[in-house]
């Protein structure tokens, strides 16, 4: 017999109250992040008025689409190819501040979404993963959108380190390295630090976070034992998949397939 959950929620099973309420306080956060924003002059503001909008948007629709994919197998593949789609399109205009072409998609593709769809194959038969869309398009979901994370955060930083110390990759080339070892020694590092908050989430989940996964399968009757190992898999899967992203987004920097349209890398001859 499963316990009562700890956690106080209404007699819908929410933590948060649904009604008006609800949607003005959305609004107003939206706002209140707009106006700090635009204080201090980040030029992000009309940004995160329509990344909220947006989001709102999206919300809406995935809710409506779930109900109609999550119980065919096939429906919820091709939502899937959808995801990573999307994901691939994303990181890479984000790496390459311009409209990216299809052969850097491709590659971000392979970098961002070969890892979370090759987990869950492999756990599917394995027995850890339903195979049900209720279970398929969150996981795959949760740790597409960590790798597309890292990956942008990655080429974007990798970028800015190789035109900041171009000199020094001439310097490298003068001592005999070839072009992709010399990038690579001099945007690794740089690099590495997008995995930062991936790691930091991992470290401090249950001291300064209570993740969403946790609170949601404690809300719908899971024990709290039950409900962190659950969290433990997917911290571990997106650490998991973020590196894969990290390292692959890096190499691709370094040859010199993914430049940055603010100071073109070019690509390698060697």
């Amino acid at each position: 017999m499963r316990h009562a959950s700890p956690i106080a929620a209404d007699s819908t099973g929410t933590v948060l109250h649904l009604g008006p309420a609800l949607a003005v306080a959305i609004v107003l956060l939206a706002i209140a992040a707009a106006v700090v924003l635009w204080l201090g002059r980040t030029g992000h503001h009309w940004a995160a008025l329509w990344a909220s909008t947006r989001g709102g948007v999206q919300l809406a629709l995935l809710a409506l689409i779930i109900g109609l994919v999550v119980h065919n197998l096939w429906a919820t593949a091709g939502f899937i190819v959808l995801m990573a789609a999307i994901a691939a399109i994303t990181a890479t205009s984000r790496i390459t501040r311009t409209r990216p072409t299809l052969h850097a998609i491709g590659v971000v593709a392979l970098a961002v979404c070969a890892a979370p769809i090759a987990l869950v194959l492999v756990l599917i038969p394995a027995g850890v993963l339903p195979a049900n869309g209720l279970a398929l398009i969150p996981t795959a979901g949760i740790l597409m959108g960590n790798a597309m994370n890292t990956a942008s955060l990655t080429g974007r930083r990798a970028n800015d380190e190789l035109l900041g110390r171009a000199g020094e990759v001439e310097a490298a080339l003068s001592l005999g390295f070839v072009q992709y070892e010399a990038r690579m020694e001099v945007c690794r590092e740089a690099a590495a630090t997008a995995l930062v908050p991936s790691l930091d989430q991992t470290r401090t989940v249950g001291l300064v976070t209570i993740p969403g996964a946790f609170v949601g399968m404690v809300l719908g009757g899971a024990s709290p034992a039950e409900a962190a190992i659950m969290q433990l898999f997917v911290l571990v899967g997106i650490l998991a998949v973020a590196g894969v992203s990290l390292v692959a987004v890096t190499a691709l920097v370094a040859r010199g397939d993914l430049y940055s349209a603010v100071g073109r890398v070019p690509r390698t001859s060697s």
